[in-house]
């Protein structure tokens, strides 16, 4: 059982009564009904991927763990109603490709989507690098069929674009981190494919510039631009120093990235406006160098330096996480002041801002000094966290963008959201999980 206990940080290590693998939505619901009957906790798990544990089962030992994984099928594609229903275990990965097998594109990418599952997407809403174009799970639902505490399974699912009849309840269980449900199909959203794609490089001073060219690039590339990251130097001389086969694109180091892609549907669309939007920021100098993807090999070496970030930052030592939000117009304001106050308090650590910047979620991310103790250093988690999130409040911001609240920041959840929202959330997982076996412990 112990794969099923642990998550990827190694922050919660859990116990369970067993793991129970479901091949069906009627096996889900009627595991849940048995567990409601006899008042077991229930720990839903998709791929195992996410990052607050909101996945992983208590100490206690006495939850069960219900692993999503073999409800594994792709019950429909229609093309012509631009939808795909699939079973929560279905990897995203898997989801991408069988739209692309009916010519079409299913939006969502996330470095992990070779494992994560499009049931824990759901569950946390997960966000990824094409927000700006296509917004989040929560926008690229249809409907969801969902096994309620008492064994009912509650099914919203299908291909309708509008359905005006009462509470939208598609959208309540997708980012309840099975608090309310366990999310066992989908039906999801598909678009044209693209035909042709951009994807460039660019080196720049600082956020305050990186906030001029994302509006440059916005206002000349209009629904074309498909992504917009930004990552300081100190994130990228980690990529390229701990992942093998990569390699500066630019001949001169830069304080500041960013990477930005287009995608068309004509042939050669995007290259032509992507060649021609970075000479005009050139030109405009709102970028200090830039390169343009000449070959799909070219434009997955600009992607691996992006998504190389985390693993390149696990593998520095020990990193103090912030998944945040603010507005876009504050994000060079919420870099310079909280990077300002760490020093104050932490001379030695190191801020690894990088992120979408194209939505507002920076995943502002604190390594340990060089030459100190990991565990020393993580045990500054809660003033680290202080700090960052300080800055966040002030700005109107938000604790968490995409990753979800599980365990790790429920705490955090109750002093930072408003008193009356937190009622109601209370009041709706009471409704529905009156015995409150639906993952305790995470959330609320």
């Amino acid at each position: 059982m112990s794969p099923y206990l642990g998550e990827p940080r190694d922050l919660y290590h859990g116990r369970a009564l067993c793991v129970l693998k479901p091949r069906t939505a009627r096996e889900v619901g009627d595991i849940l009904s048995l567990c409601n009957e006899s008042g077991a906790p229930v720990a839903p798990q998709g791929g195992n991927t996410g990052l607050v544990g909101g996945q992983t089962p208590d100490a206690s030992g006495a939850s069960v763990v219900l692993s999503l994984e073999r409800l594994n099928q792709i019950r429909a594609v229609d093309a012509d109603a631009d939808a795909m229903t699939v079973e929560a275990g279905v990897t995203l990965a898997q989801a991408q490709d069988a739209a692309q097998a009916a010519d079409r594109f299913f939006p969502l990418s996330l470095a992990s989507e070779g494992s994560c599952t499009i049931g824990g997407n759901l569950a946390t809403n997960a966000g990824g690098v094409h927000v700006i174009a296509y917004g989040s799970m929560r926008d690229l639902a249809l409907g969801v069929e969902v096994a309620l505490a008492d064994g009912r399974l509650l099914s919203t699912l299908g291909a309708l674009r509008k359905d005006n009849t009462g509470y939208d309840l598609t959208r309540l269980f997708i980012g309840s981190e099975g608090t309310l449900g366990v999310i066992t199909a989908a039906t999801l959203k598909l678009f044209p494919r693209p035909r042709s794609r951009a994807v460039a490089f660019l080196g720049l001073r600082d956020p305050a510039q990186a906030l001029k060219l994302l509006n440059f690039v916005k206002g000349r590339a209009g629904p074309t631009l498909n992504a917009f990251e930004v990552a300081s130097r100190s994130g990228l001389a980690l990529v390229l120093r701990h992942i093998p086969g990569t390699r500066d694109p630019l001949a001169q180091p830069h304080d500041w990235y960013a990477l930005v892609e287009l995608a068309a549907f004509a042939d050669g669309e995007a290259e032509r406006a992507g060649a021609e939007i970075l000479a005009a920021a050139l030109d405009a100098d709102l970028a200090q160098d830039a390169t343009l993807a000449q070959s799909l090999d070219q434009a997955g070496a600009l992607w691996k330096l992006r998504e190389s970030m985390s693993e390149a930052q696990k593998r520095e030592g020990g990193s103090i996480k912030h998944d945040v939000a603010v507005p876009v117009s504050e994000i060079p304001h919420f870099i310079e002041e909280a990077g300002r106050r760490l020093r104050e308090a932490f001379p030695q650590a190191r801020p690894i801002p990088f992120g979408h910047m194209g939505d507002g979620n920076i995943h502002y991310n604190v390594s340990q000094p060089v030459g100190a103790d990991k565990a020393e250093f993580l045990a500054r988690w809660a003033e680290i966290n202080a700090i960052v999130h300080g800055v966040v409040r002030e700005l109107g911001g938000s604790i968490s963008a995409e990753h979800g609240i599980g365990r790790l920041k429920r705490d955090l959840l109750r002093e930072t959201k408003d008193p009356a929202a937190l009622d109601a959330m209370r009041a709706i997982k009471a409704a529905l999980d009156p015995n409150g076996i639906l993952n305790p412990g995470v959330l609320l």
